[in-house]
C-alpha cells in the first residue's frame, strides 16, 4: 500500500513539473508576442513620424529659402550687401535649422529603447512628443491645446509613454479628417486627482460607434481607421497598465471620445 502511495505521490509530481514547464513556456510565448506586437506598434508610429516630419519641415525649408533669395538677387545684381540684414538672416537661419535638429533629436529619442525605468517631468514628454507629431495635424488643420494645472514628476519608460501620446492622438487625428469634422481639435489636459496623475485625451471627432466601447482596446480591432494596423490602442493599455501601474480608459462625451490615463504619484 505505502509503495502505491509513494507511486503516486511522484507520479503526481512529475505531472507537476511537467505542467509548470508548460505554463513557463506558454507564458514565454506570451512575452514573445508581446514584445513583437510592441516592435509593430512603434513600426506604425515611425510611417506616421515620417509623415509628420515631412509636414513639419516643409515650412522652415521654405523659410530657409525666403532668406536666401533677396541676397541671392543682390549678388547677381552687384547691389552691396548689408551687414546688418545679413547678420539677421544667419540669426533667423540659425533658430530654423536648431528647430529642425531638435525635431530630429525628439525623433531619435523616441526609438531608443527604454532600458529602466527613470523619474521624468510629464509637460517635458508631452512637448517632445507633440514636436514630433504637430506637423501631421497643422496640415489637416487640428487645433491643439495643452492644459496644465501642474507638472508632476512620474516614473516610468518615458519613450513608451510617448508611444500611448501618439498612438492616441494619431487615431484622433485620422477620425477628424476621414469624418470631415469641422472646426477639428484635439484637447490634452494634466491635472491631479487624489493619488494620480491624470492625463486626458479629448477630441471633437463625433466618439467612438462601436460597443463595448472598450473593444478599440482589443488586438488588431481596426474599428473606422483605413490601413490601421488594430494594435496602438492595444499596446497603450498594456504600457500604462502592465509597464507604468496605471489605467487606460475610454468613454464619449458630447462631442467626441475622451481617453484618460491614470497614473499613481510618486
Amino acid at each position: 500500500m505505502r509503495q502505491t502511495q509513494l507511486e503516486d505521490f511522484l507520479q503526481l509530481e512529475e505531472h507537476n513539473k511537467e505542467l509548470e514547464k508548460r505554463i513557463e513556456q506558454e507564458l514565454q510565448k506570451n512575452r514573445e508576442k508581446d514584445k513583437l506586437l510592441f516592435q509593430q506598434s512603434k513600426m506604425a508610429a515611425l510611417g506616421e513620424m515620417l509623415g509628420n516630419i515631412s509636414h513639419q519641415w516643409r515650412q522652415p525649408l521654405m523659410e530657409i529659402n525666403s532668406l536666401f533669395l533677396p541676397i541671392e538677387a543682390k549678388l547677381n545684381l552687384e547691389i552691396p550687401l548689408d551687414n546688418e540684414e545679413l547678420l539677421e538672416s544667419i540669426k533667423k537661419l540659425n533658430d530654423i535649422t536648431k528647430y529642425m535638429s531638435n525635431t530630429i533629436d525628439d525623433f531619435r529619442d523616441f526609438f531608443v529603447k527604454d532600458k529602466e525605468k527613470i523619474e521624468f517631468k510629464l509637460l517635458d514628454q508631452i512637448n517632445s512628443t507633440i514636436n514630433i507629431i504637430s506637423g501631421g495635424l497643422k496640415a489637416h488643420d487640428i487645433k491643439l491645446d495643452i492644459i496644465i494645472q501642474k507638472n508632476p514628476t512620474l516614473v516610468g519608460f518615458k519613450n513608451e509613454y510617448s508611444q500611448v501620446l501618439i498612438n492616441i492622438i494619431n487615431n484622433a487625428k485620422d477620425i477628424l479628417v476621414q469624418r470631415n469634422v469641422e472646426n477639428p481639435y484635439i484637447k490634452i489636459s494634466i491635472y491631479e486627482k487624489e493619488k494620480n496623475i491624470i492625463t486626458t485625451i479629448e477630441d471633437n471627432g463625433g466618439g467612438i460607434k462601436t460597443t463595448p466601447i472598450e473593444k478599440v482596446f482589443d488586438p488588431f480591432f481596426t474599428y473606422e481607421k483605413i490601413n490601421g494596423s488594430g494594435i496602438g490602442l492595444f499596446m497603450s493599455k498594456l504600457i500604462i497598465e502592465n509597464n507604468m501601474n496605471g489605467k487606460l480608459q475610454v468613454e464619449n462625451t458630447a462631442k467626441g471620445a475622451l481617453f484618460t490615463i491614470s497614473i499613481p504619484k510618486i
